[in-house]
């Protein structure tokens, strides 16, 4: 299985610390070994970073856990292939455009029957049941909206509607995010922790690495990491059931 990391956060912040315990497990404390793969929102547009190479190993990899990207919004993945060749092509997280905004999606699992998911104009460019799943729901988006909702929020709602029947197919843990929101849907495992004031030290349990969040932050920080499982040793995350759906915005459960 692969790994997901996720942030969203009312002020740019950067994911340094939580992508370091992400980068270890990518090959040297983890078996996914396959690829790997970041996206940070920025405004209205999307940097992602990409390397078909063992996370830990990965000079790119070094850098994003060492360079302070701020955004709001960061979709990231681990991954251990089970469907579809080891490749850029086939690397979380995928990235789409509908409405005039980036969707950007990783998948922790995998589906049998995916085949038959009807994908409309949205074309899969690799071989993975993920991909396919993704342009299946976008696919349904449109279908299920002429145009973009006012309030994007029932556009996640109809989401996370889908999401128990692609659990059918096997298991489907996500992250999904428009760089406003960013959706959460536990399969077998995922787990979230909101840091806000007054801010602690947190230690990473994948290395010797500690922070002092209170010393990198303000009174008015809101910031919500999700793992699959919880990156520190000293902190309470919370568990999410299998067939739970979470959606958050500017670091708030909502």
């Amino acid at each position: 299985m692969c790994e997901l990391l996720g942030m969203s956060a009312n002020v740019p912040t950067d994911i340094c610390f939580s992508f370091k315990g992400l980068r270890e497990r990518g090959g040297k404390t983890g078996p996914h070994k396959d690829g790997w793969g970041v996206a940070f929102y920025q405004g209205k547009g999307v940097s992602t970073f990409k390397d078909a190479d063992p996370s830990y190993q990965s000079e790119i990899a070094r850098l994003i856990s060492d360079y302070p990207i701020k955004s709001t919004s960061v979709v990231a993945h681990i991954r251990q292939a089970n469907s579809g060749g080891v490749g850029l092509e086939n690397t979380h997280p995928f990235t789409r455009t509908l409405w005039g905004r980036y969707w950007t999606y990783a998948h922790n699992g995998q589906l049998q029957g995916f085949e038959s998911l009807p994908v409309g104009q949205h074309h899969v460019v690799g071989q993975t049941d993920s991909e396919h799943a993704f342009c299946y729901l976008l696919h349904r988006l449109e279908q299920e909206f002429a145009v973009a909702p006012a309030d994007m929020k029932q556009a996640f709602d109809f989401i996370a509607s889908l999401c128990p029947a692609l659990q059918q197919l096997g298991v489907f843990n996500l992250l999904l995010s428009d760089g406003d929101y960013l959706l959460a849907y536990c399969s077998t495992k995922l787990h979230w922790i909101t840091r806000r004031a007054p801010f602690g030290v947190a230690l990473l349990s994948d290395m010797d690495v500690d922070i002092d969040f209170s010393k990198e932050t303000t009174e008015k920080d809101v910031v919500t990491i999700i793992a699959t499982l919880p990156l520190t040793c000293n902190e309470q995350w919370q568990v999410m059931e299998s067939g739970q759906a979470q959606l958050f915005k500017a670091g708030e459960p909502q």
